[in-house]
């Protein structure tokens, strides 16, 4: 199913534009991204609404999603590792959210530890899309650590359970994902902007 999507998409583009190959490369990548989100999408969302979880779903997608717009994270080579670690992400973690009773300190304890981490390892970039200009991972790296602080924050002050497992999951899953652990367990180059500017320009790192 992918792959005739992929094929009649490409086609439909290369009739109306003449894009060299390294474009219709990265056209061809953004459109597998777009199918494999859709479709991961909807698969998640209904299997959510079985489990009623659905609004602890959505919680977790906007908590996880707006800390990792800023902190990135990698991306995996093959769907069936995408599939792998997005059902724990979006459909585990928002059940176990419901009925986990942890006590707050340690959530503030590892909660700090995590917020120190993320200041070091954010942003992690990826080989198809490197985060060459220092400024804007400097930018990254401290928008994404004050995020963390404020997640930190709201579950000291919170006092709903569900919410405040919901937040710290947000935080843990997001370290997992720029980790140089994770990226070494997926096989995936770490730091791939430094790769870039050594091979675009060798004096300016």
């Amino acid at each position: 199913m992918k792959k005739v999507f992929l094929e009649k998409s490409l086609n439909l583009i290369k009739n109306y534009y003449s894009y060299n190959d390294i474009k219709l490369q990265e056209i061809k990548y953004g459109l597998e991204t777009l199918y494999i989100t859709i479709t991961k999408t909807v698969v998640i969302f209904a299997l959510a609404l079985l489990l009623n979880i659905f609004k602890e779903l959505m919680i977790m997608m906007v908590f996880y999603g707006f800390l990792r717009l800023f902190a990135h994270g990698l991306h995996a080579k093959k769907s069936w590792q995408c599939w792998v670690t997005s059902v724990p992400l979006f459909l585990i973690l928002p059940y176990l959210s419901t009925i986990l009773l942890i006590p707050k300190e340690i959530y503030l304890v590892l909660g700090t530890f995590i917020t120190i981490m993320i200041y070091f390892y954010a942003p992690a970039d990826t080989e198809k899309k490197p985060i060459v200009n220092k400024k804007r991972r400097m930018f990254f790296k401290i928008t994404s650590t004050v995020i963390s602080i404020i997640y930190l924050v709201l579950i000291y002050f919170l006092k709903n359970n569900t919410l405040i497992n919901i937040i710290f999951s947000s935080m843990l899953v997001e370290l997992v994902l720029i980790s140089p652990l994770t990226y070494k367990i997926f096989n995936l180059k770490y730091n791939n902007y430094k790769t870039y500017l050594q091979k675009n320009n060798p004096v300016s790192i």
